[in-house]
């Protein structure tokens, strides 16, 4: 028996590097922030239900001024690899750090809004730059 599972491991790793060199480079990245919101001890997305409480974490995708009721609001939506949320500064024109590209922790209630996930002036914490 022990044959059999030390015989498996290096047919794991085996398997494991192949696969990692026949995937494409968003598979690669969307596998590295799943990991990293697994070490942050954050909610994953994708696992995000109607109006529960979470801290999640992610890299900003894209970041627009939209009004929302007259109102401007910046939006950016975060992914983790598992899923994007959208997440909303109500009365904010721009946030320094706020930016395409930088990664960052936000924590707050979850709504959906037009099937997409939101998170509403949440609190939140920009990543330092060194681990990007």
């Amino acid at each position: 028996m022990s044959a059999v599972s030390g015989s498996a491991k290096p047919a794991g790793r085996f398997r494991r590097m192949l696969d990692r060199l026949s995937s494409s480079q968003e598979d690669l990245e969307s596998e590295e922030l799943r990991e990293d919101a697994e070490t942050a001890g954050c909610t994953r997305i994708g696992d995000c239900h109607d109006r529960q409480i979470v801290t999640v974490t992610g890299t900003l995708r894209t970041v627009t001024l939209r009004p929302r009721a007259g109102v401007p609001a910046l939006e950016a939506e975060l992914f983790d690899g598992s899923a994007a949320l959208d997440v909303v500064w109500l009365g904010r024109r721009s946030i320094v750090g706020i930016e395409p590209g930088r990664k960052l922790i936000a924590s707050g209630r979850v709504s959906m809004s037009r099937g997409r996930r939101v998170l509403f002036n949440p609190k939140y914490e920009l990543r330092p730059l060194g681990r990007e």
